[in-house]
């Protein structure tokens, strides 16, 4: 329970945390946003990572004129990070296959079935598109190119709607917090815009679990 507080204060106070690291480590902080991000796509049992909420916070902190960061040299890294990252997971997805489920951390699955299936459906609901839309949903960015891994697409076509998808994603998001850091609005109401960022992002999971929910009582009945 600890550990999961920790990445909840983590995720709604990431822009302090951000700082926090930028002051102490100085350019480092460059090779951390990239480790995070990267992990976050590439690694099939890491989906839990704050990668739409770090994004902007990073475009945020690039907007300090405090720190020497520069969000065109930001935006380059995060963006090698996360088509490497969706590299990796395809790859493990291609060679590993459904072993990969059966990792266990903390005595935990962290790859469920339920987020399987989840995913499988956004690949029957938009085939190849997945890939660039799955980067804007939590857990199925994780898991799509995984799944596309498994499944039978070829390298190719993946490798061209993972740099799409990357490129919506880093970009958009990252400059979004780099254009509105510096309203006061914005970084009075941080927690709030991350928390409403999450929600969002989850929100196409939620309307297809309901889907499923109600479409399954209709047919019953």
């Amino acid at each position: 329970m600890e550990v999961v507080m920790s990445l909840f204060d983590f995720i709604m106070h990431i822009d302090q945390h951000l700082s926090e690291f930028a002051n102490e480590y100085g350019l480092w902080i460059y090779a951390i946003l990239f480790l995070i991000i990267f992990v976050e796509t590439g690694v099939v049992v890491m989906p839990f990572l704050p990668g739409d909420s770090l994004l902007f916070a990073a475009g945020m902190l690039a907007a300090q004129p405090t720190n020497d960061l520069n969000v065109w040299v930001m935006i380059a890294i995060l963006l090698v990070a996360a088509i490497l990252g969706d590299t990796l997971n395809y790859q493990i997805g291609k060679r590993v296959g459904y072993k990969a489920t059966k990792i266990k951390i903390f005595g935990k699955n962290f790859v469920k079935e339920e987020h399987l299936d989840k995913t499988h459906a956004f690949y029957e609901k938009y085939g190849s598109k997945t890939i660039v839309i799955a980067r804007f949903v939590p857990i199925v960015r994780t898991l799509a190119p995984f799944v596309a891994g498994i499944g039978s697409m070829s390298y190719k076509t993946f490798l061209t709607y993972n740099v799409i998808g990357a490129i919506c994603w880093v970009v958009g998001i990252t400059l979004a917090g780099y254009l509105l850091g510096g309203i006061e609005l914005v970084k009075d109401n941080f927690s709030k815009i991350i928390l409403l960022i999450t929600v969002l992002s989850i929100l196409p999971i939620i309307i297809e679990v309901l889907k499923e929910k109600f479409g399954k009582k209709s047919t019953a009945e």
